[in-house]
């Protein structure tokens, strides 16, 4: 993609003969009004004073204006300085929006030196004209900084994008919306939102150990809305890398992320970007769009301010990764699951000896206002169990047991001595007043075969564990067979089976799920690894398949989320697939995986380089796939499943 920065880069820099910015001005913010005046916050920098008592360099907020995006060479005058004990040692990097006739300055507050998390907060200021300031707001009570509002409201909401805990990380990205403006520093308001924060969080960062931050304003283009935030890849290591990455959320729920950048717009390469107070620093500041340009303010070494210019067009392509270059790593991905930043939601117990060694590859269910986790629970004898755990929503757990609910029990499953042995990677699917759950058996000896069994929901939801039905042993004796699932409702009046045989994805219909001895399950294969690809060796189910919400009578498209492991690198990567059960056929898949082992937690363990699944759930609308890293931890991920469906709907009209 092109990116134009300005021949005469950086457009501001700090005015030595003024004492309050003669260090440095830096993270410019425009905002353009009607009479065509482009006015801009930014942060200025002073040399080491005495303030408060202390010596210490202080950051204001500077304002500027100019006729021209480009060229700001106007008179500067100190807007933001400390005034409250909420802001008394500083004020950072502004971001303006205007809505009605009001701008609206929100701005990193420092309440304490040293500052520490806890002095790290937000505060907004309220000027109509950039002259007086009518009222300063402390907005967050927590570690927060660099907050936008979106330029007009949403749904009869305002909405704000904000960074939450970026100097006591795992950081969080997430957005807040209001009835009213006065909402943003109601601290009712946002005691209420803490308690619900999984619900406000977009899902942007890739790898615990990057860092990531807020930078422009949201601005809407006709895709939804585009926001080019900080993205700083290996952000803990001697060698960290800086730069600017965009998203695009929907136009009507920007909580929801449509696409996203695979690779950095713009990193530092010249000399006003890679020398200065921090070297080596491009951050996203300020956001106009003009036609289909984007002018686009960073800035650049905290040093000073400066401008780029790119296609909006190109960027939206960009985004929502019109050309599939790469599978590997950080390649091209239209889509794809954002990790949960507590992973891993639940890891090995010492203190449980069933659980001691793994707890890998979960199934889960939604049953009414509760996600059950069922686990894959290994001891020190190599022994499985299914392990449970429980929570309100997709990706915190409140309740787990600290015994199995799930245990071998027939000679399939059962080994006298130590080693791999028990009850594998279980699914479980509901039909009626029932949960059924498939899993694999083996004993160590003889093949993995696929078991069977079921429980009362009541049963359940009671944890009446000994309610579990005596398993049974559903895949021929002389095969080695696993992955399996039923799926949630007949096709066709049949009762439907997945399952593995060999390297491929097998189904089979049966008309009861009462299995007479000898009645085993086989059928058909239904899809197979791709030659040259990253599902080349083998692929299996994840969790069983979903129906695509909305079809009319007779409907049968599901989406299945499979994995597989590549010839190239022997990695195990999660893809989708399009599916007629009706018909027994593929519509559609994915080229790219959507989940590629990238993390510490899917890299070090029993298997490296793998991500494996048993189970999703879809809740408002967001897809939770729950996944193993590395054979040792269970993990979570999300994505908007709208965006999977339209991509395999893309996909599928490809041919």
């Amino acid at each position: 993609m092109r990116i134009k920065r300005f021949p005469n880069n950086p457009i501001l820099g700090p005015d030595r003969d003024l004492d309050w910015e003669a260090q440095a001005v830096f993270n410019g913010c425009p905002v353009k009004s009607d009479d065509g005046t482009y006015h801009m916050a930014y942060r200025a920098h002073s040399y080491e004073q005495e303030h408060e008592g202390v010596l210490m360099e202080l950051s204001t907020i500077g304002y500027t204006k100019s006729k021209s995006p480009y060229e700001f060479n106007g008179e500067r005058t100190q807007l933001i300085y400390p005034e409250k004990e909420w802001e008394k040692f500083g004020c950072e990097d502004p971001r303006v929006t205007k809505i009605d006739d009001t701008y609206y300055i929100i701005y990193t507050a420092l309440s304490d030196y040293p500052h520490s998390p806890d002095g790290i907060k937000l505060g907004v200021a309220l000027t109509k004209d950039f002259k007086t300031i009518e009222a300063k707001h402390q907005v967050t009570h927590f570690n927060s900084k660099a907050m936008a509002l979106f330029p007009e409201k949403i749904d009869g909401k305002y909405w704000a994008i904000l960074t939450m805990n970026t100097d006591r990380p795992p950081v969080r990205i997430a957005v807040a919306s209001f009835d009213r403006i006065e909402q943003m520093w109601d601290k009712a308001y946002w005691d209420q939102w803490l308690t619900e924060l999984d619900k406000h969080t977009v899902h942007l960062q890739r790898k615990l150990e990057d860092h990531i931050e807020i930078g422009a304003p949201p601005v809407k283009t006709g895709d939804g809305w585009l926001l080019l935030y900080s993205y700083i890849r290996g952000y803990r290591t001697d060698h960290p890398v800086f730069g600017v990455d965009a998203a695009l959320l929907r136009p009507d729920k920007p909580r929801r992320v449509i696409g996203r950048t695979a690779h950095p717009l713009l990193t530092p390469q010249e000399t006003y970007e890679m020398h200065g107070m921090i070297p080596n620093i491009a951050f996203p500041s300020g956001a106009l769009i003009e036609g289909d340009t984007l002018h686009f303010y960073y800035g650049a070494a905290d040093n000073a301010v400066a401008i780029a210019d790119m296609s909006v067009s190109e960027v939206i392509d960009q985004v929502r990764h019109k050309k599939c270059e790469d599978f590997v790593g950080e390649g091209a991905m239209p889509v794809q699951l954002e990790r949960f930043e507590g992973n891993p939601i639940i890891e090995p117990n010492a203190d449980n000896p069933f659980e001691s060694k793994y707890t890998l590859n979960p199934t889960a269910i939604r049953d009414e206002d509760t996600t059950y986790i069922l686990y894959r629970a290994q001891d020190e004898d190599d022994t499985s169990y299914v392990g449970f755990a429980a929570g309100p929503d997709g990706f915190h757990i409140e309740e787990k047991l600290d015994h199995p609910i799930y245990v071998p029990r027939v000679p399939e499953e059962v080994r006298d001595e130590p080693g791999f042995s028990g009850c594998e990677d279980a699914r479980i699917t509901r039909m009626g007043d029932k949960f059924y759950m498939c899993y694999t058996a083996y004993n160590g000896y003889d093949h993995a075969r696929v078991a069977f069994t079921s429980i009362d929901v009541q049963d359940f939801r009671d944890r009446k564990w000994d309610k579990w039905a005596l398993p049974q042993i559903i895949s021929q004796p002389d095969e080695f067979d696993k992955n399996s699932c039923l799926v949630e409702e007949k096709v066709e009046g049949k009762y439907m089976f997945f399952h593995r045989l060999h390297n491929d994805i097998w189904i089979d219909t049966v008309d009861s799920l009462t299995f007479n001895e000898g009645q085993y399950i086989k059928g058909k294969v239904l899809m197979s690894p791709r030659p040259e690809t990253w599902d080349s060796i083998r692929i299996g189910i994840a969790g069983p398949p979903i129906k695509v919400p909305g079809q009319g009578e007779g409907g049968n498209e599901w989406v299945l989320i499979y994995h597989a492991i590549s010839a190239h690198d022997g990695m195990y990567r999660l893809g989708a697939a399009l599916l007629d059960l009706g018909k027994q056929e593929v519509l559609s898949r994915l080229d790219y995986p959507i989940l590629t082992p990238e993390a510490d937690y899917e890299n070090n363990g029993l298997r490296p380089g793998t991500v494996f699944s048993c189970g999703q759930i879809v809740l408002d609308d967001i897809l939770y796939v729950y996944y193993g890293g590395a054979d040792q931890v269970t993990c979570a991920a999300s994505m908007d499943f709208q965006c999977l469906i339209d991509a395999l709907n893309e996909k599928k009209e490809q041919g």
